[in-house]
């Protein structure tokens, strides 16, 4: 799924957000939407999964579906706001990605930034 701004001012009506039709996972991805669509940031919710590995069959047994992808960035956002104690399955995916994928950019966003970003743009 995706969110891309419509031109304003073509005479059309104004379009809703993008991320008004989206159903997020956490609270937090839909409060990052929405700061995206404020800012006008073209976005993409979870894209793309990468695949580490496979069992026999040839299905995925670990793999990576990054919560955001900014195209005009070509760039992957995680947010983590879970259980600080949880964080650590999260980094090891990001060295996973780094290891396989090495040409994906992804940042992780930890509760501490995601927080930070909130206060910093009066989202709290």
């Amino acid at each position: 799924m995706s969110g891309v701004f419509q031109p304003e001012g073509d005479g059309a009506s104004p379009q809703p957000l993008p991320s008004s039709g989206l159903r997020f996972q956490h609270r937090s991805e839909k409060q990052f939407a929405e700061l995206l669509d404020f800012y006008r940031v073209r976005w993409e919710y979870e894209p793309r999964t990468f695949v580490f590995s496979r069992d026999g069959d040839g299905n995925p047994t670990e793999a990576f579906a990054p919560d955001f992808y900014l195209p005009d960035q070509d760039l992957y956002i995680e947010i983590t706001t879970m259980d600080q104690r949880l964080v650590r399955r999260k980094n090891k995916k990001l060295r996973r990605l780094a290891e396989h994928f090495p040409d994906v950019n992804c940042k992780l966003f930890y509760q501490r930034d995601f927080e930070a970003l909130l206060t910093k743009y009066g989202l709290t």
